[in-house]
């Protein structure tokens, strides 16, 4: 699964790593180190042909669901189901974005003394993580209206396999430009994009990983990554 992720870039760094057209998230990102479900992320989705940058809660919640705290439970969408599942099938087919991401957690070791594990790219460029985005009005407020995402998963690979079963699709930069049009309704090819367009597909994107033991305490990879 993906429970914890860190996102620390300056606006002029997404900018040169991801297709945003404009930036609707004020300009001041989210630097975190230890994002959790339902916080504030940033992700791109694609809406009247720009490419917007803008702020969501991470956790999605159904058009049904009569109070967003559903949304803890809907932080994930499994890659095998995203497609025919109810609470995602819509936004599958129409409302999909990526979340910049510079690494995330899993952790590992026995129940009460766990070691979390920071994972990431070794060349220590960010990357996003193929999402879905939605609306949610809270129908006893209507004036409250939310924009929620959730982060799709699939199998484990190489050495994350040992830390977790499952871990999030991290998108090639070649397939960004299909993932986020809102006309592609080709699932067909949008389950082949997500299965085989990832650096989480074949062997050769192995290597790429680094999985590093970091403090309990403070959970800020920082002497890695700067």
């Amino acid at each position: 699964m993906c429970g914890r992720f860190v996102g620390f870039r300056k606006m002029e760094e997404l900018k040169r790593y991801f297709p945003i057209d404009k930036d609707e998230s004020k300009g001041a990102g989210v630097v975190n180190y230890n994002i959790a479900p339902t916080q504030e992320v940033l992700a791109i989705a694609q809406l009247n042909e720009s490419k917007i940058l803008d702020k969501y809660h991470w956790g999605v919640v159904p058009s049904w669901a009569k109070a967003k705290t559903i949304g803890y439970k809907m932080i994930n969408a499994r890659a095998e189901t995203v497609a025919t599942k109810p609470s995602f099938k819509v936004a599958f087919k129409r409302r999909r974005c990526l979340i910049p991401a510079d690494g995330f957690y899993e952790w590992k070791g026995k129940k009460g003394d766990k070691q979390p594990m920071f994972i990431t790219l070794s060349d220590k460029s960010p990357f996003v993580f193929a999402g879905l985005w939605e609306n949610w009005h809270d129908k006893q407020n209507p004036n409250e209206n939310y924009r929620l995402c959730t982060i799709i998963t699939r199998e484990a690979v190489g050495a994350i396999k040992a830390l977790h079963h499952r871990m999030p699709v991290i998108l090639h930069p070649e397939v960004y430009e299909p993932w986020l049009d809102p006309e592609n309704h080709d699932q067909d090819a949008l389950r082949m994009l997500i299965q085989t367009k990832a650096f989480t597909h074949g062997r050769s994107h192995l290597n790429k990983w680094r999985c590093l033991p970091i403090s309990r305490s403070s959970m800020k990879p920082k002497t890695y990554l700067t």
